[in-house]
């Protein structure tokens, strides 16, 4: 199972998730899956935990984030880390994009 070798910004479509969250599928296969998540204002990533490790780069906006025990503000530019089984989730707080990378791919994405 793997993702098209290129994918473009215009011919992606994203996928409402409802609640102010969109998000569009990148490049996977069965090791690794991007994706990328917009938020708009108060809505809620929520607190959820999954087998796959996780990193996220803050492409835009600003987001209070919790992972485990603890909430930090994320803003553009910025990044976190969640290993497997951690619960986190997080709040937008200024319009923006998170580019999250999974190991393994999120299957359920793509179902």
């Amino acid at each position: 199972m793997q993702s098209n070798s290129f994918q473009f910004e215009k011919e992606t479509p994203w996928e409402d998730l409802g609640n102010g969250i969109q998000r569009k599928m990148y490049g996977y296969d069965n090791q690794v899956m991007m994706v990328k998540v917009k938020f708009e204002v108060g809505a809620v990533g929520t607190l959820h935990e999954h087998y796959h490790s996780q990193v996220t780069y803050v492409e835009s906006g600003a987001f209070e984030m919790t992972i485990g025990d603890e909430k930090k503000i994320i803003r553009t530019g910025d990044g976190y880390y969640v290993k497997p089984h951690t619960i986190h989730g997080c709040v937008c707080i200024e319009p923006g994009v998170l580019i999250d990378v999974f190991s393994p791919h999120r299957e359920d994405f793509l179902g």
